[in-house]
């Protein structure tokens, strides 16, 4: 990917915000693969569930009850983020691996799909890309760490909300990228919770059968969480990022005439793209876009 001076918003980006701003809930539903034990040997078999959309990335929702502290406004992407508990089965479809210390860190993962119905606008979007967990060491500076790999792939990504120039502003502009630190996103995520979703990180183990006894009194329903630094919410408490790769946008509002367009990121190199690779495609902002039969 570019460097965040060069990335400019993929050409879906707006139209897409605009559609989901319409939806009374931003629900969608997120595709993984499960990779399973079978017979004849391993094997994989298709998962979804129902996600809520968490904003862009570095685009955080404002929500004027959350107290955390917030990063210096430097960067925008055009990443999805929605929230998830580590030991939710899709943790280990997401990562790529089951290990229980693997599940505790942030890594580089594998690819996903998430598809909204904006049925406001009669639309359906399919977004296709790679997804990142960021846990809580996120902000560790060892170069060998995953942590310090996710940070530097997603920021490569990033773009700068005001690119350095001349002018005075160059200086506060510079030190506001400084100062943006994954962690404190990560604690702003958390933030933007209500207490109750807060609590849902101290919920019993998902999926561990109710008969069974929970074993820790840290562990129960219902409960409210005010502390943004609560040890054992926070320990539960993940980001996960998407990174688009593939873009799909079917418009049924005209039931006589539906259309459907694709986009694909073919990098912001060779004068912002290269040459397109569809009949009928265009190449823009490093995006091929073309219109194919719904």
């Amino acid at each position: 990917m570019a460097t965040t001076a060069e990335s400019p918003a993929a050409p879906w980006r707006k139209l897409f915000l605009e559609h989901v701003q319409t939806m009374p809930s931003p629900e969608f539903t997120l595709g993984t693969v499960r990779k399973i034990s079978t017979p004849s040997g391993p094997g994989y078999s298709p998962r979804a569930r129902t996600c809520v959309f968490r904003g862009m990335f570095a685009s955080l929702p404002v929500n004027p009850k959350n107290e955390a502290e917030l990063n210096p406004d430097a960067y925008e992407s055009d990443y999805l983020t929605f929230t998830t508990d580590c030991r939710m089965d899709k943790m280990a479809e997401l990562m790529g691996a089951d290990e229980p210390e693997a599940l505790k860190l942030s890594r580089r993962g594998e690819l996903v799909e998430a598809a909204f119905w904006t049925k406001e606008t009669g639309t359906q979007w399919r977004v296709r890309g790679r997804a990142y967990v960021l846990g809580p060491d996120i902000d560790s500076r060892d170069p060998s760490s995953a942590a310090k790999v996710v940070a530097d792939e997603l920021l490569s990504g990033m773009r700068r909300k005001s690119p350095f120039s001349s002018s005075s502003s160059s200086f506060s502009e510079k030190k506001k990228e400084e100062d943006w630190r994954f962690g404190r996103e990560v604690t702003a995520h958390f933030g933007n919770l209500s207490p109750l979703m807060r609590g849902s990180f101290r919920n019993p183990p998902p999926g561990a059968p109710v008969a069974l006894p929970v074993g820790d009194d840290r562990w129960r329903l219902g409960q409210k969480v005010t502390d943004l630094r609560d040890e054992a919410a926070r320990a539960n408490f993940r980001v996960v990022v998407v990174v688009p790769q593939e873009v799909d946008r079917t418009d049924l509002s005209d039931p006589e005439r539906p259309r459907r367009w694709q986009y694909a990121f073919r990098g912001y190199g060779g004068g912002g793209g290269g040459e397109p690779e569809m009949p009928g495609g265009v190449v823009e902002d490093g995006w091929e876009k073309v219109e194919v039969w719904p």
